[in-house]
């Protein structure tokens, strides 16, 4: 939660509730430190949900620990991936420890979405470009990690993230020039 208050609003407010210059001193040092206290807390919530990775680069990522929740058409970012060896994956697909090939529909799901591996070898749909197809969750596109050698220095994913092979792409009929991220939705 964030919010302003404009200064002719808080001297209104203060106005309101005192008579004396003592009294709104005195109001304007509680109320100060009021917002601190809550400006303090609030930082401390998004903390939790949201916080950085800084790889030997010194940029700064997002790190994330929620995504939406999945319902009959959850809104996503369909990226893509080489699920093969050598391809742009970090090694072997999370659920199998197998490499698959990208003529195979399959996905890396946003940490949340992969829950832990509970989606691992399910089947999910997914809409786009006016198409749909059946892939199969293999791996998980880490959320909440990145910028290590394990996940070859690449940033954490964002939590909305549908990685899929290029066979994904093609049973959607998007063009190769256009691959890299659309808009979709997708299901259980």
């Amino acid at each position: 939660m964030c919010f302003a208050i404009h200064p002719a609003v808080f001297s209104t407010i203060v106005r309101s509730y005192s008579q004396t210059e003592e009294e709104n001193e005195e109001l304007l040092f509680s109320f100060s430190i009021g917002l601190v206290l809550l400006a303090a807390a609030t930082s401390l919530e998004i903390s939790k949900v949201e916080s950085t990775c800084k790889p030997s680069g010194g940029k700064f990522y997002t790190t994330y620990t929620c995504s939406a929740p999945v319902t009959s058409e959850t809104k996503a970012t369909l990226t893509l991936n080489s699920f093969q060896k050598g391809g742009d994956g970090c090694g072997p697909s999370e659920c199998d420890k197998k490499y698959h090939s990208d003529d195979t529909p399959v996905v890396a799901l946003s940490t949340e979405w992969y829950k832990g591996g509970d989606r691992c070898h399910k089947y999910i749909t997914i809409n786009g470009n006016r198409r749909s197809v059946k892939t199969m969750v293999v791996d998980e596109c880490d959320s909440t990690m990145g910028c290590d050698a394990i996940r070859d220095y690449q940033p954490p994913c964002p939590n909305n993230i549908v990685d899929a092979s290029k066979a994904v792409w093609k049973a959607l009929g998007v063009s190769e020039s256009n691959w890299g991220d659309l808009d979709i939705t997708w299901t259980e």
